[in-house]
């Protein structure tokens, strides 16, 4: 496994105050990627969909392979990595990952013949991608060493959590200062306790190292949800055990009854990317409090 330090510091460096645009792919149980950029620089985190399914969506919504400057992977499962091998060698693009997942995708039957160069990070660490700070933290999921990140460009900050079985205290506090949020709604409970599917596997979704039920999101979403917070993307809707409209309304219920209706509620998508949002650093203080 080839792989090289990130580069840079977080805190302490004076940034032009810019945007944070997020653009979520898409998201699902068949491919998860999203887009979080500035004016000048441009991040995937994961690439869960095949190369030319991720270009078609990218020329969608208007983001030119030139302009990309790296790969966040959060962890190794194949609807997270799936186009990741060819767009690397094609573009060229650094692909970045703890050491726990790169060596994990190493071994995948896809990748063994033509190895990624990974460029590898500590969890927990502060790096910098051109002009956007950068900074992974544990979560609790099925795979090596699962990472959320949270990005900050010009005094905005953004978090994304796709996939976690519950929000712990380190998720809480790395997600509660953001401006904006990519977090998982994956099931309603009783829809997925009703689906048919194997209870194995039932439990497997239910456990703390499986997937966040939309009442769980809501319950997190209550607690960490404040004045400068604007916009939440729900993610990794499962298909069979969840419908939008039920994710929206337990959401927003939780919100409404902390006094929190202004933050705005988006959906994503398997089949399309979701809207494209900037959020303005002129809104923002950088400091998370209400």
């Amino acid at each position: 496994m080839g792989g090289s330090n990130p580069t840079g510091e977080w805190g302490g460096r004076k940034v032009e105050r810019m945007g944070l645009t997020i653009c979520v792919l898409g998201s699902s149980s068949q491919g998860n990627c999203t887009y979080v950029g500035t004016d000048t620089t441009a991040l995937l985190v994961d690439a869960g969909f095949s190369a030319r399914e991720t270009l078609r969506r990218m020329e969608e919504v208007g983001l030119e392979p030139a302009r990309v400057q790296g790969i966040l992977v959060t962890h190794e499962h194949s609807d997270h990595t799936q186009g990741l091998g060819v767009l690397h060698r094609r573009f060229g693009w650094p692909v970045y990952a703890n050491s726990a997942t790169a060596d994990k995708v190493d071994r995948m039957p896809l990748f063994e013949e033509q190895p990624i160069l990974w460029r590898i990070f500590q969890t927990g660490q502060h790096f910098r991608i051109g002009d956007i700070e950068v900074e992974s933290f544990s979560v609790p999921h099925d795979a090596g060493d699962p990472v959320g990140f949270r990005f900050g460009a010009g005094g905005v900050r953004v978090g994304l959590v796709t996939d976690m079985g519950m929000a712990t205290t380190l998720i809480r506090e790395r997600l509660r200062p953001c401006r904006a949020l990519v977090v998982e709604a994956n099931h309603d409970e009783d829809l997925l306790k009703n689906s048919g599917r194997p209870w194995s596997l039932i439990q497997r979704i239910l456990s703390r190292h499986g997937h966040l039920s939309n009442g769980a999101l809501a319950e997190l979403l209550g607690e960490i949800g404040h004045g400068q917070m604007t916009d939440v993307f729900l993610a990794h809707l499962s298909e069979e055990c969840n419908k939008p409209e039920l994710a929206c309304w337990e959401v927003l219920r939780a919100l409404q009854s902390r006094r929190q209706s202004h933050i705005r509620i988006h959906l994503t998508y398997p089949d399309r990317p979701s809207e494209r949002l900037t959020i303005e650093p002129e809104k923002a203080d950088g400091t998370g409090t209400p």
